[in-house]
């Protein structure tokens, strides 16, 4: 019996150490990725809104290597991106997400921030902190060259126009302020809204004008309209910042880092992005 005991106390010492063993190695696995989340900075974005974002197939002009992907992503994100890595100390991770996919990943911890030309909107607001603005821009209009609104002075001119915006963007619901207008569904990209507005399914897409000289840039048929009397907006909604989780201590970290970029040094960087962008896109 006490053979049987021995034996049995044996075996149940045996089982803790292993089970603890395990344990320990799990600590350390944690620990590891731990170690491996600070060495990075994640960032998400769609890698197809230029000039702010891009996929191209090299490395060309700085782009950076798009996580489990053989392709790159290039823009005006990316350089600001990368600025902010080196402030961090960290090595930029570049994940190519969605745009209806980027707060969730955010939200989920797949990402650390958010640099997509995202616009800091109180709606996102209540989901995501934002911080200091990166960039701001203007509401353009891209249409056909050549064609009856290529000459528009106001949005009122766009009067029984066929228009769309992205999906889940403030440029889709400007569209309403335009008279009589023909509000056709929004479209889930840009390329997407190029297609239609080459194909005559659409008379003029809401965009940002960077985006509108990158179109133009892209394809000789359409043309950028600049409006004297222009869509109303908030500077939220112009604005371009980086969506960051909420209370995280990154957003004092970035902001920082911004501070320190002037708006020379970020007028040349997008002056570089438009150039540097690929035609195809």
């Amino acid at each position: 019996m006490r053979k049987r005991l021995s034996l049995l106390v044996a075996m149940l010492l045996l089982l803790i150490i292993v089970v603890a063993g395990c344990g320990a190695k799990g600590d350390v696995k944690s620990t590891m990725e731990k170690g491996t989340e600070k060495d990075t900075f994640t960032v998400g974005m769609e890698c197809g809104y230029p000039p702010f974002n891009w996929t191209q197939v090299n490395d060309s002009n700085g782009s950076v290597k798009i996580e489990g992907s053989s392709e790159y992503a290039g823009g005006y994100d990316i350089e600001m991106a990368k600025k902010i890595a080196d402030g961090l100390g960290k090595e930029l991770v570049v994940v190519k997400t969605e745009w209806d996919g980027l707060i969730p990943a955010l939200s989920s911890g797949k990402i650390d921030v958010i640099m997509a030309g995202m616009s800091p909107t109180e709606e996102r607001k209540k989901t995501i902190d934002f911080s200091d603005n990166y960039y701001k821009s203007d509401l353009v209009m891209v249409v056909k060259k050549g064609g009856e609104y290529e000459g528009a002075n106001s949005i009122q001119d766009f009067k029984g126009a066929k228009v769309t915006g992205q999906l889940n963007t403030f440029h889709y619901s400007v569209i309403s302020q335009i008279e009589g207008v023909v509000e056709e569904p929004a479209m889930d990209n840009f390329t997407a809204m190029r297609v239609a507005l080459e194909s005559g399914m659409i008379d003029g897409y809401v965009s940002e004008r960077p985006e509108g000289i990158s179109a133009e840039s892209a394809n000789d048929k359409f043309k950028m309209v600049e409006f004297k009397d222009g869509f109303t907006t908030s500077d939220d909604d112009t604005a371009i910042a980086v969506g960051i989780t909420k209370d995280s201590e990154l957003t004092k970290k970035i902001n920082e880092i911004l501070s320190n970029i002037s708006e020379e040094e970020r007028t040349n960087i997008m002056d570089n992005a438009i150039k540097n962008q690929p035609a195809a896109e």
